[in-house]
């Protein structure tokens, strides 16, 4: 680990610190000119393939904005193509899978032998982790088995799910299969970017929202929590992510999951409360306000400090990942922002 003193990393352990560390998801992204520059010449997986570039990317955002923790740069989907899956991303589009797994046939046909093939990740860690030293821990990620399972299941992007629920509730045993495999790449995918520097991981579980407490409970949280569980066995704090998800708060906690992101769709004090204030919680402010005028987004950010109330375990972020025409002002502003205001 690079930097396990750090304010991000002892607020991921729930311990006192004298303010309230802030990074954002999607901090590297197309608002900033320096990623469209280096678009132009690259596609996003050269990049995430290319370690050096990797780096590159992640470095400078997280100094030009000021943060807390660098997270790398990756995509959640990577760990399909050494299962045995093929991507790419349409236009405007997403993602979109080759051949969606959709039957046993296609649960049994996927490898979890070939994790060490993306080790250019946690070469991307080693640079980063290299650059900040002591300066900025790294934060190391990985999609969560429900995720990953419904873009290999549906082909991409959903509204409804449809596929994945259907394998869910008529094929109970290819599902668990297919969540088994996911949980094993993704574990040793993330203990890599640890050995590698990484101090913290997150664990994105960015459509789990779609489900109802009930399904989440019986489908997903033993597969989440065997995750969690191999994750915090390489040392490093987990917080485990999701969107949409206030009602399964208190399912996901029972992941054991050092800290807890959520979206804006609850207050940040009730969320805590539905966890009983067991984990670090992370969040939450609406991306969007980032368009706001400064007077607004001050007043929002400022209202989810007050929030948190000076709990020890609060890392302020967004409630999803900054969109692409964010005007970049407000993103450095609303960091130094949270940065000077001081635990009460």
């Amino acid at each position: 680990m690079s930097a396990p003193n750090s304010l991000f990393v002892r607020a991921c352990k729930s311990q006192p610190v004298e303010r309230t560390p802030v990074w954002f998801m999607r901090q590297a992204g197309r608002y900033l000119k320096q990623y469209r520059a280096l678009r132009q010449q690259h596609s996003l997986l050269e990049i995430c393939k290319k370690p050096a570039l990797a780096a590159e990317v992640t470095i400078t955002a997280a100094e030009f904005l000021g943060v807390d923790a660098a997270i790398i740069f990756a995509d959640l989907l990577l760990p399909l193509e050494v299962m045995g899956l093929t991507f790419h991303f349409a236009a405007g589009e997403g993602p979109v899978i080759g051949k969606p797994v959709r039957t046993t046939e296609d649960v049994a046909h996927l490898r979890t032998d070939r994790a060490d093939e993306l080790s250019f990740v946690s070469e991307a860690v080693t640079l980063v982790a290299k650059h900040f030293a002591q300066r900025l821990p790294v934060i190391g990620f990985c999609g969560a088995p429900f995720t990953l399972a419904s873009y290999m299941i549906e082909g991409g992007g959903s509204r409804h799910y449809l596929n994945t629920k259907k394998m869910m509730y008529n094929s109970p045993a290819d599902w668990d299969e297919l969540m088994r495999k996911l949980v094993e790449v993704t574990a040793q995918y993330s203990a890599q970017q640890v050995r590698a520097g990484a101090d913290v991981v997150q664990v994105f579980d960015s459509w789990v929202g779609c489900l109802s407490v009930e399904d989440y409970r019986g489908y997903v949280l033993p597969h989440a929590a065997k995750l969690v569980k191999r994750l915090q066995e390489t040392g490093a704090p987990v917080i485990y992510f999701g969107t949409d998800s206030a009602p399964l708060l208190p399912a996901m906690n029972e992941t054991g999951a050092d800290g807890i992101g959520f979206d804006w769709r609850i207050p940040l004090d009730q969320a805590w409360s539905a966890l009983n204030y067991r984990p670090a919680v992370q969040g939450n402010l609406d991306p969007v306000l980032l368009f706001a005028d400064w007077k607004e987004l001050k007043a929002r950010a400022q209202q989810i400090l007050a929030l948190a109330g000076g709990r020890p375990g609060h890392i302020f972020n967004l409630g999803h990942g900054i969109l692409p025409e964010t005007p970049v002002q407000n993103v450095k502003s609303l960091a130094r922002f949270v940065q000077e205001s001081r635990v009460k």
